[in-house]
Parts: structure tokens; sequence; C-alpha cells
């Protein structure tokens, strides 16, 4: 289980590093393909191995999990499918930061049940303290997507031919 949580944990850092290259990459109209592969299938790892942990009852870690997987997989078709075109491009965008938001998401929820400090101000998940967090990060990934999905406009010179991103 030790090595199980440890390749979790590193998967979903570099899931996590890599996504915020990613959007910056979006925002600043400079698609980044490497990066850009490594966020999504990282992100998509992390989801998978998530459902390898032991469980007895479904939990809301597994429908984050799932709607990851499902916005990762809407991704990765207006990407490699549909090249970025039209309307795939924004809807790319939204998925591509969707996905990241679920990842800092889940970031915030663990933090809150690792850290001492954070556990102390919210043991159960439920206190304001804990809310206020994860509505600053909301508010934070809506500004992000926002400003990706005005600004990306794909690979210099493109308006989204197939293949482009």
């Amino acid at each position: 289980m030790n090595l199980l949580t440890a390749a979790h944990v590193l998967i979903s850092v570099v899931g996590i590093l890599s996504g915020f290259v990613v959007v910056s990459g979006l925002i600043g109209n400079k698609p980044r393909p490497g990066c850009t592969a490594l966020f999504l299938a990282s992100t998509a790892a992390t989801s998978v191995t998530g459902f390898l942990f032991p469980f007895h009852r479904f939990m809301p870690s597994h429908a984050v999990g799932i709607v990851s997987l499902v916005v990762l997989a809407v991704a990765i078709y207006a990407r490699s499918a549909r090249g970025l075109a039209g309307a795939w491009r924004r809807t790319y965008v939204v998925t591509a930061v969707a996905a990241l938001y679920l990842n800092v998401f889940v970031l915030v929820a663990q933090a809150f049940q690792k850290v001492p400090a954070l556990r102390a101000v919210a043991p159960t998940q439920s206190e304001p303290p804990f809310a206020a967090a994860q509505a600053v990060v909301l508010v934070v990934f809506i500004a992000l997507g926002a400003a990706a999905a005005v600004r990306f406009r794909g690979p210099a010179g493109d308006r989204g031919a197939p293949g482009a991103g």
C-alpha cells in the first residue's frame, strides 16, 4: 500500500505541475505539446490509481475520479480526434482546465485531511475554512479557464486545423 500511495502522490504532483504549465501556455497562446501529453496522461493515471486503493463503499473521491476521467476523455478527443477545430478548441481548454481543477480540489481536500494545522480548523471538511479554501480554488480556476478560453487560439497562424495543438 505504501508503494501505491507514493506512486499515486507522485503521479498527482506531476499532473498538477504539468497542468499549470499547460494552462499558462494556453493563456499565453503557446501550446506545449510534450507537457500537454504528460499532463493528460498523468492526470488520467491519477484518477485510475485512485481506484486501486481498497474501499468498501462508494466515496466522494470515486465520484471525482469518474468525473475527471470523463472530462479528460473529452479533452483528449477534442485535441486528438477533432484537432482543436472550431468549437473543439474551446471545449479542449475548458475540459483541460477542469481536469486540473479537479486535481487541485482533491489536493486541497487531502491537505485538510493530512496537515495537522488544517485538520484542526476543519476536521470534518464541512467547516467554513475548508469551504473558503475550496471557494478560492474554484474562483481562481474560473478566472484561469476564462482567460485561457479567450486567449488560446492554437499554434501560430492556426485557427483550428485538424492536428493542431
